[in-house]
Order: structure tokens, then sequence, then C-alpha cells
């Protein structure tokens, strides 16, 4: 019986262990605004080309676990993103979600009628390898919006 409690209380604890890093690894939705914010201002103190160009980055200062800024302009064309460097250049506006639904577009209309707030769509998860509900901040910031997304 104590070997039973032993390996029960063993498997808790590397449970609650588990769940402590993988919350650990991904980032949270202030930290998400934080960086959107950090990098709209990073952008218009340096300009585009540098700003993008580090934005894209993977080991740089945009990137930090989960959460990496990514900027599309309002015709859905990639000009950075810090996790999948083939994507820059792409026109992504029909990129379509897990669901079917065209999150570019609504990342777009929210940018142009109101500036800035959350699009929440089903996306790969790189940690997890599956599907996982995901919400994106963005900013508008010029002709183009600047965003980072977290994981649910």
């Amino acid at each position: 019986m104590n070997s039973i409690l032993r390996t029960a209380s063993v498997l808790l604890i590397s449970a609650s262990l588990h769940s402590s890093v993988f919350a650990a690894e991904r980032g949270t939705a202030e930290e998400a605004t934080a960086l959107v914010k950090k990098a709209v201002a990073y952008l218009e103190a340096n300009g585009k080309d540098k700003a993008f160009a580090d934005f894209s980055n993977p080991k740089g200062a945009f990137v930090d676990r989960d959460l990496y800024i990514f900027v599309i302009d309002m015709d859905g064309l990639e000009w950075a993103n810090g996790a999948n460097a083939k994507i820059i250049g792409k026109n992504v506006l029909e990129l379509k979600d897990a669901d079917g639904n065209t999150m570019v577009k609504d990342f777009i209309k929210l940018a142009n009628t109101k500036g800035k707030g959350w699009v929440d769509y089903s996306w790969p998860n790189p940690v997890t390898k599956k599907v996982d509900k995901k919400s994106t901040y963005l900013e508008k910031s010029g002709d183009v919006l600047i965003a980072s997304g977290i994981y649910k």
C-alpha cells in the first residue's frame, strides 16, 4: 500500500511540475501586449528596414519563448515574422485557421476600425503539436499592424 501511495505521489508531483514548466514556456496576454507596444515604439524610433529585420530575428529581442512579433500590411503582405522567415514577403490575406476562418482579414478589420485589440482563432501550437485556441494582440502603426499571440 505504501508503494502505491509513493507512486501516486510521485506521479502527482511530476504532473504538477510538468504543468508549471509548460506554463513557464508560454507567454501571457500581458507579455504579448507589452511586446507589441515595445515593437511599435521600436518601429517608430528606427524605421521599417531596421525594425522588420530585428523583428524577424528568431534570437533577437522580439522573440520570447512562444511569443514573437509579426507584421502585416493592410493588403495582407507579411513584412516580418520572428517565428517563420519563410512567410515573409508572402500575401497571407486568405490564410485560414484550423476552423476555416480568414483571421488575417479579421486582424486588418480590427486594425482599421479600432486600431488595436485581440483576435481569437485556432492555430497549430509548436509546443504541444496540436491545434489550440490562440489570441493575437495587434496594434496598427502607420500602414501596418504589429502583432503577437498567445496560446490558451
